[in-house]
């Protein structure tokens, strides 16, 4: 469900304090971990450090992230890969396909 029309977008006290308190071409990172934050238009070109719950991710704020929030921007799984021994196995031989490429690429150049 959204938020309703009366009240508007939620956005962390704390966080609008902090952007207030910038000035709009500094370049440091505002932490917070307030990821149920919508992104407003007042936070368009400031870089946020968005914790995912083990560290923060960087998310610079563009006009196309306007409505969504903060932690849509900051995954917190990590996904290795499916897959067992003979997905290895395949990786395996696609990066040595691919190095032995830029190798034969290299040795051209130098002739």
């Amino acid at each position: 469900m959204s938020r309703s029309l009366k009240k508007g977008p939620y956005v962390d006290e704390k966080l609008i304090k902090k952007i207030q308190d910038k000035k709009p071409g500094d370049r440091s990172v505002i932490k917070t971990w307030a990821r149920s934050s919508t992104v407003t238009p007042e936070m368009v070109g400031f870089t946020f450090g968005v914790h995912n719950g083990k560290d923060f991710i960087s998310v610079f704020v563009t006009e196309e992230m306007i409505g969504h929030k903060l932690g849509e921007f900051s995954p917190t799984r990590k996904f290795v890969r499916h897959g067992g021994r003979i997905q290895k196995e395949i990786e395996m031989a696609a990066a040595t396909k691919s190095s032995e490429a830029a190798k034969a690429a290299q040795t051209g150049e130098k002739k």
